[in-house]
């Protein structure tokens, strides 16, 4: 049965079941700690050996895992390959992680490098690691030494509303975080770690440094909390050192210092002490209740303590804001108390998997990694009924707002008395209607002094005010919720600058560097020494952080993929959308202006993060949501007729591998930019099956390319067994929906004349494809060429061989110059390693090298921004407008601003003023502005001699001749060399040839200067025009000019001038 383990023992609850043992079918070993894991059982079942593996846990594990051997599946061609082979069981040797696996490396940069010796590391279950850190967490400060303050200043009813206001931001909250938790393994990081997971790295990184920040200050607040106790029993003792604010200073450095010491010594003691400490601080929680319960002495009425009493706790119902304050300000110095909820997140990568002893309230629950939210939903209900019970059972019905502590301000015989309640029991504070006065509600921090049972637990009562009431969440704060998830955010380099934190120390890991970077910002801010102004800041950013937790679980819900499945299945997205909202709003409530100086930095630091487009991967809802996006939108486009006004070049460029011909691809990214779909697209020739592969490889590699070299471009390849089949198959196929290419974009065949016929009738079919398609069509032609693939060739077996000499060298010096001499090396060849270049097949002459050069030079010139010149338009046909649309497209781009239009026509000498006007008129009419235009009148004019002769001699080859021999030799011929051109063919079209070479005649004598030409392209009639004839036009056109395009559109309109 699957329920039962090998040895037929019930499983334990975890996330990893067991490993199961290794069965090798045919002998071979798997080694580098990766395995095929297989019940024997089950292959038994199937009655004979296969290759196939059963479903196992291994398999889905990332690279480098603590939790388990990864193991490689068999590829899909292994299985699909082996046995046609040879027909027998082959199994492979077990590959490299990225090669023949299917997850890549740098999946969760958490689980690449596992600790070298994992048998010390402290782990915690969730009562330790959550339940306790939690409480521990949120009773504190706050609840001692400014709780009764916030029932003062709110009374009662509107002290309940702010702690329940708190325990609904943090429900929601733990209910989104628990849901995010349960969608998988969640490593070290804490609350960054569920943001950046969830939200992609651009709101994780943002969030993550705010959210360290306010833990550095959260710990400044309890320190400071921690010294006024201290300062507070100095003064019962007339020890005072300075003064109050100065003492608090001092002190709270002291404590700070003495924490950074304890933390770096290692998490070994927190763990033992704090069930402990824990137990204590219940005690001195009991000894307040206790204390309460206890008939008042006379002292304790003169400071306004009178015993439970039900007149008191209705005076103290309503509220009485004083100093300024009002609820929202009440309610931001309170909620620091309540942000202890992501204790047990914060250091999730130290949390065990949950055990079957403890784990099945946890599975009702949370599913059976829900450890994480019972512990925090357990901590929230326990600290919330405290809260409540503390101060409305407690506190607010024994202590009036107002007492002198003087035990002669009794009321005197026959006098009246209505200032407070304090009246009924016989005390007069009306003096501190125009005073202030020490002690109450209102004015003594430390009321619990004297409502706790100091007689009975004095040294208990001590203990708790000198360590445990401010000092354990100090420890628990500082010592894992920033310093463990900021080395998280560190490690995940999201900002460069930071990653000197990430480095670790000891078998814990410990973020020493961290404890170190919280330590100066905690005494920065204790010298503030002012609790009431430091905790509206904790709670300005703390608020923001939960904001993002419950919008990731609503944008993780919303975005519906398929990869969103919480075992938590208690939350509901919208309730996690109302969570966000209401924490922005009481964000704004309490602080406007901080609340908007927050998002702010929140805006800058994630607009950085987008800039900098850190190398991760995550997998994030923002991803799922952008692709759903996608969809929707493309579908949309689809049910929308196409309008001319919308009208963008979709290219589809056959550049090969991109790198190769960089010119071409420069030039159709300045057609398409950010605004319009680029496609460069490869065909590999020969039989699919052997080029697959390579064409496989090649895909990630070049879009990785791509994106590097900042080109808003995709890379599609196709295996054929022809070029020409391979591009039908592109022109036919690419695309989607709306988002289909319109234009084909290719380079000249400059060796057409030396090419094999075959490749040169298919570079024309390709064209005549394209015009079938209804595609419009560029060529670009430069002179030096477009193709650099040879140098690139000739650069990578350089550096091939410049790294085998360095390792030889590194080799015959015993490595005694360690890594570092190595990278030097690297940096500065010696000349050994440059004179091994020379067997490189490279031609060395210095002709091929300058000519090499210039190709180099040409095919980044679109690269650059291009200086004042001209692009030279000579629109000769009328094919729909895109002869004209490219050029001005090209002119709105930066690199080609300073470039300037000029339209060249063809007309007839007798009314060239007139075509002149009408050219005028129709480009005023498309807003398209041009101030040169010229009427070519003289195109009918036949070629020089000179240029007729060159044409002949290049066509010479190609020819037929067919006219001097007779009728049987001709058709002899025909049959032999069907693709020459024969001598009817060029009587036939002989002006359209003349018009070619004396085009370039007037191109040259016109735009020899310009920067670029773009002339209409001639089209080859299919059936008349034989493939060498049409190469030689365009060779006789476009030949010795600055870089030129043939564009042809497909004749229907991309232009319009109506609105």
């Amino acid at each position: 049965s699957l329920s039962f383990t090998l040895d037929g023992t019930e499983p334990e609850l975890n996330y990893d079941p067991p490993l199961y043992e290794e069965t090798s079918f045919s002998g071979n070993g798997y080694g580098n700690g990766e395995h095929r894991s297989v019940r024997p059982s089950v292959v038994s079942a199937f009655g004979h050996d296969t290759l196939d593996r059963v479903p196992s846990i291994d398999f889905y594990r990332n690279p480098g895992t603590v939790s388990g051997h990864r193991a490689i599946r068999p590829s899909l061609q292994e299985l699909h390959e082996v046995f046609q082979k040879n027909g027998d069981l082959d199994i492979p040797d077990t590959v490299d992680d990225g090669e023949g696996s299917d997850v890549l490396e740098n999946d969760d940069i958490e689980a690449i490098v596992p600790p070298e010796n994992s048998a010390g590391v402290v782990k915690f279950g969730w009562i330790k690691g959550v339940l306790v850190r939690c409480m521990l967490n949120i009773w504190g400060v706050m609840l001692f030494i400014r709780l009764s303050w916030v029932f003062g200043q709110a009374g009662v009813g509107l002290g309940i509303i702010i702690i329940l206001l708190s325990c609904v931001v943090t429900t929601l909250t733990c209910l989104s975080m628990s849901a995010i938790c349960t969608n998988g393994v969640v490593r070290g990081g804490g609350a960054y770690y569920l943001i950046s997971r969830s939200l992609g790295p651009e709101f994780g990184g943002s969030i993550g440094l705010i959210f360290a920040f306010a833990n550095a200050v959260a710990v400044a607040m309890y320190v400071v909390g921690f010294s006024e106790t201290v300062v507070d029993l100095l003064k019962v003792n007339n020890a005072i050192m300075v003064d109050e604010v100065n003492d608090i200073r001092i002190i709270g450095c002291i404590t700070v210092v003495l924490l950074l010491g304890i933390s770096v010594a290692g998490m070994e003691w927190e763990a033992k002490a704090q069930i402990v400490l824990l137990v204590i601080l219940l005690i001195a929680i009991v000894n307040v209740f206790v204390g309460t319960a206890i008939p008042a002495t006379e002292d304790k009425k003169a400071k306004g303590f009178y015993s439970y009493q039900a007149s008191i706790m209705s005076e103290n119902f309503t509220p009485s804001f004083r100093d300024g304050e009002t609820f929202f300000s009440v309610f931001a110095i309170f909620f620091p108390a309540a942000t202890g909820i992501l204790a047990g997140a914060n250091i999730s990568g130290d949390l065990k998997l949950c055990p079957a002893s403890v784990n099945l309230m946890s599975v009702v629950i949370a599913g059976p990694s829900g450890g994480d939210s019972i512990g925090t939903l357990l901590a929230i209900l326990i600290t919330g009924l405290t809260y409540l019970a503390s101060l409305c059972a407690s506190v607010t019905a024994t202590v009036v707002r107002d007492a002198t502590g003087n035990r002669n301000d009794t009321i005197a015989p026959g006098a009246s008395c209505n200032f407070s309640i304090a009246c009924d029991f016989g005390y007069d504070f009306s003096v501190c209607g125009t005073t202030k006065c020490q002690y109450g509600l209102m004015n003594n921090f430390q009321v619990r002094d004297y409502t706790a049972h100091r007689e009975s637990l004095i040294l208990i009562n001590v203990f708790k005010i000198c360590l445990i009431h401010e000092c354990l969440p100090i420890f628990i704060l500082y010592k894992n919720n920033l310093p463990v998830w900021f080395q998280a955010l560190c490690k995940d380099n999201i900002y460069k600058a930071l990653h000197f934190f990430a480095k670790g120390h000891g078998k814990n890991n410990e973020p020493i560097r961290g404890y170190v970077l919280t330590f100066f910002i905690a005494v920065a801010f204790i010298l503030i020494a002012e609790l009431n102004v430091i905790a509206p800041i904790i709670s300005n950013f703390f608020l923001a952080s939960y904001a993002l937790i419950n919008f990731s679980c609503f944008h993780a819900s919303y975005a519906k993929s398929p990869g969103w499945r919480p075992a938590y299945k208690y939350y509901n997205m919208w309730l996690s959308l109302f969570g966000a909202v209401l924490c922005c709003a009481v964000m704004f409530v309490i602080n406007w202006w901080a609340a908007l100086l927050t998002y702010a930095i929140e805006i800058f630091l994630y607009i950085y993060v987008t800039v900098k487009k850190p190398d991760v991967n995550w997998g994030s809802s923002t991803q799922a949501v952008t692709f759903v996006n996608a969809v929707n939108n493309t579908l949309t486009l689809s049910g929308v007729d196409e309008h001319v006004k919308n009208f963008r070049p979709q290219c589809i460029v056959l550049t090969g591998a991109p790198k190769t011909r960089p010119a071409l691809l420069d030039l159709a990214h300045s057609f398409t930019k950010n605004y319009g779909l680029c496609l460069t697209c490869e065909v590999f020739v020969g039989p699919r099956v052997e080029r697959q592969q390579e064409m496989s490889a090649s895909m990630e590699q070049n879009q990785v390319w791509l994106n590097q070299q900042k080109r808003k471009a995709f890379y599609a390849a196709v295996a054929s067994e022809s070029f020409r089949e391979g591009a039908e198959s592109l022109l036919q196929a690419s695309g989607l929906g709306r988002l289909r290419p319109n234009t084909l974009m290719l380079g000249f065949k400059r060796n057409w004349r030396s090419a094999d016929t075959a490749d040169v009738q298919e570079y024309v079919g390709v064209l005549h494809d394209a015009f079938d398609f209804e595609y419009g069509t560029v060529m670009l032609r430069l002179n030096q060429g477009l193709d650099i693939s040879h140098i690139l060739a000739a650069e990578e077996e350089m550096e091939k061989m410049l790294l085998e000499q360095q390792a030889l060298e590194m080799e015959e010096n015993g490595f005694q110059e360690g890594g570092k001499g190595f990278f030097k090396r690297a940096r500065k060849p010696s000349q050994k390693v440059l004179a091994t270049r020379a067997p490189v097949e490279v031609p060395h002459t210095s002709d091929v090298a300058k000519i090499n050069q210039r190709l180099v030079e040409a095919s980044s010139q679109f690269k650059k921004k291009q200086d004042k010149g001209t692009i030279d338009v000579w629109w000769l046909f009328d094919d729909g407008g895109l002869t004209l649309l490219l050029p001005y497209i090209l002119t709105t781009r930066k690199k080609w601003k300073d470039c300037k239009l000029r339209i060249f026509i063809a007309g007839q000498p007798e009314r060239t003023e007139q075509d002149k006007e009408e050219m005028q008129s129709l480009l005023k009419k498309f807003r398209i502005k041009c101030n040169y235009i010229s009427v070519i009148g003289d195109l009918h004019i036949r070629p020089t001699a000179e240029n007729w002769r060159l044409f002949e001699d290049m066509i010479e080859p190609f020819r037929l001749h067919e006219g001097s021999k007779d009728t049987t030799q001709a058709e002899a011929l025909r049959k032999e060399h069907p693709w020459k051109i024969t001598d009817a063919e060029l009587d036939h079209f002989d002006e359209k040839t003349n018009l070619q070479v004396r085009l370039n005649e007037l191109l040259q004598e016109s735009s020899r200067a310009a920067k670029l030409i773009i002339v209409s392209m001639p089209i080859a009639r299919k059936g008349s025009v034989s493939d060498h004839l049409y190469m030689a036009w365009l060779e006789a056109l476009t030949k010795n000019l600055p870089p030129t395009l043939l564009v042809r559109g497909n004749h229907k309109s991309v232009l319009t001038f109506y609105s």
